[in-house]
């Protein structure tokens, strides 16, 4: 594990002030593939967590990070790696809004507060909470960390 994390950190050297990137794949609602090095990377987006794909919302989150983000160039400003050699990071889309905060917003993710004190991403959740738009809509929505651990 700690080979992959090297080898990421030494690879894209400039991830602490943001790197410019193709999108290559859409993984899921949280995770996209970029091009860096010249070879496909993961970037997990930080401080949020999207529904799995057999969750509701799950599907629409995807498509939402894709017609987003598909084939553009964005800027990842990275916080780090994962345990599974991820790059962290906030994923800003070309014209300059943060693709984490619009899923939040959007209500097609949570605001992974265990790892998150971010309050921009707080207010957002609230707000959507408040309107009950999109996954709010659910009677009892299921946060994607306790679907893992139940399936």
């Amino acid at each position: 594990m700690a080979l992959a994390i090297a080898a990421v950190a030494t690879a894209l050297p400039c991830l602490a002030e943001g790197f410019r990137t193709k999108v290559i794949r859409i993984v899921d609602g949280d995770t996209i593939e970029v091009m860096g090095d010249g070879r496909p990377r993961r970037v997990r987006f930080a401080g949020i967590d999207a529904p799995e794909s057999k969750q509701a919302f799950g599907s629409r989150a995807r498509q939402f990070v894709g017609q987003q983000v598909f084939g553009k160039t964005v800027t990842v400003r990275s916080v780090g790696v994962d345990a599974y050699g991820r790059i962290l990071g906030e994923v800003i889309l070309p014209d300059g809004r943060s693709l984490n905060q619009e899923l939040v917003a959007n209500s097609l993710a949570w605001h992974y507060k265990r790892f998150s004190a971010d309050r921009q991403l707080a207010r957002l959740e609230d707000e959507a909470r408040a309107a009950r738009r999109g996954l709010w809509s659910d009677r009892n929505p299921i946060p994607p960390w306790e679907f893992r651990r139940l399936n």
